[in-house]
């Protein structure tokens, strides 16, 4: 009877120790994946890390007690019979918990895994307006021998961008630098932004003139049911060779040329794009010196607001000549600084800032 009953006992307790094994593992594998993220929560990590310790310890324990027990089994000893025979209890308890322990244990990966891809999902969410972002308005733009570029980009309140500004290459000596808003917020705007800046670089290879390229962007957007949308937007062609800058504006806010004699207001030639399929544009040539400079906004700059106040033109003007001498980079960050200044620190709309300077 002795023998049955610690040869049972050491059976348990292996069965226990194997079961307890299972639940170890699974355990740890849940405190590496913690691990090896990235954003590591701590206290995720040490509640892990104490269930697999204490399910290490079950294993070291009942790993042995079972040899003991068989050992005693054959020893005919009626108080090493009493001291192993109490674990029967402990053991057959343990092996049933440590069969459920096997099941948290699985659920505890399961949910750590749907938990991860929950987050990464959300990462992904929010990291879309960025992305977008960085389409419409790049962080780098090309250096063009003849030219300083400078650019600043402020995302407004929005959720997804909808202003956009570009610089290309259109022929050997000529440049073309583009800068617009669609109006509204959201994905829409966002993907008609992002359509209208790249079929703007095709059109602008195709036609010389950027009142004829509009023309052409203007007649492919509007045909499609697009009803509540419209883009204002403004395009330069430089031309190094002729010395001469050619621009067209489609209802865009007014730009600027800081020439040694004055200041040169670029106003629209033509109106927003997307509300007549037919509409017709023009453009205008202008001598453009060496130290000439270009600035080029969408009206999140202008409209930004104290109360009823608007930042404006004036302002715009009176600013950049403060920093005619700066480099573009500095003079843009300058109008910005000083529209959000003037709006108590926060622009609520998109807003796209380009500076361009002749050599």
């Amino acid at each position: 009877m002795t023998t049955i009953i610690l040869t049972s006992v050491a059976a348990l307790c292996f069965l226990a120790a194997i079961v307890s094994v299972r639940s170890a593992r699974l355990r740890f594998r849940v405190v590496r994946l913690i691990e090896s993220d990235l954003n590591v929560d701590v206290e995720a990590h040490s509640l892990a890390f104490a269930s697999y310790r204490k399910e290490a310890h079950a294993v070291i324990v009942y790993a042995l007690l079972a040899p003991a027990a068989a050992a005693a089994a054959y020893i005919d000893d009626p108080e090493i019979m009493a001291v192993f025979g109490v674990m029967i209890i402990p053991a057959a308890v343990s092996l049933w918990w440590a069969r459920l322990s096997v099941r948290e244990a699985r659920m505890a990966r399961n949910r750590y895994d749907l938990e991860r891809r929950a987050g990464e999902a959300l990462e992904q969410e929010q990291l879309a307006p960025k992305a977008w972002a960085a389409r419409l308005a790049p962080e780098e733009v090309p250096d063009f021998s003849g030219f300083e570029i400078g650019r600043v980009y402020q995302a407004g309140s929005g959720l997804m961008a909808g202003d956009f500004f570009d610089v290309h290459r259109v022929g050997p000596t000529r440049v073309a630098a583009v800068i617009g808003d669609v109006a509204g917020h959201g994905i829409e705007s966002s993907i008609t932004a992002f359509q209208a800046k790249y079929l703007l670089r095709v059109f602008l290879r195709q036609f010389r003139d950027p009142a004829q390229a509009f023309e052409e962007l203007n007649a492919q957007l509007a045909a499609g049911d697009r009803d509540e949308e419209f883009i204002s937007a403004a395009v330069i062609v430089f031309d190094t060779e002729a010395g001469t800058l050619r621009y067209a504006s489609a209802g865009h806010p007014p730009f600027f040329l800081f020439q040694e004699d004055g200041v040169l207001p670029l106003r629209s030639t033509g109106p927003l794009l997307m509300l007549d399929p037919k509409a017709h544009y023009f453009s205008r040539e202008i001598p453009m010196e060496s130290g000439d400079l270009v600035v080029m906004y969408t009206d999140g700059l202008a409209e930004a607001r104290a109360g009823g106040s608007q930042f404006g033109e004036d302002r715009i003007v009176k600013t950049a000549e403060r920093e005619l001498n700066a480099p573009p980079d500095v003079l843009c960050k300058a109008l910005i600084d000083a529209a959000k200044d003037h709006a108590g620190g926060v622009i609520d709309d998109d807003t796209a800032i380009m500076a361009i300077r002749r050599d």
